[in-house]
């Protein structure tokens, strides 16, 4: 599924046009992300939680010509599903 897909599911669902369905996602995913940047976590009962995680440096290679490189250390978005996410999944 795309975003041009999720949009149409969810105007379909709350009852309402694309745009207004495309303005809430698009604030859905800016709240999350101005979330994420200050290193708060956003949880969604039922649904998941997003977090920030920190990757540590480490050293790498280059599968082309195997010389080792320094890979930096960074923050990643994570994303845990919820046990009720999960349960639905996994009774497909």
């Amino acid at each position: 599924m795309n975003k041009a897909e999720l949009i149409e599911a969810m105007a379909k669902a709350a009852d309402c046009t694309k745009t207004q369905a495309g303005s809430a996602l698009d604030g859905f995913c800016s709240a999350v992300t101005t979330a994420l940047k200050k290193g708060d976590k956003v949880t969604l009962v039922g649904f998941g939680t997003f977090s920030v995680s920190k990757r540590a440096a480490r050293i790498g290679r280059n599968p082309q010509t195997g010389k080792e490189i320094k890979i930096a250390a960074k923050k990643v978005a994570k994303f845990k599903a919820g046990k009720e996410l999960s349960t639905k999944v996994a009774s497909r």
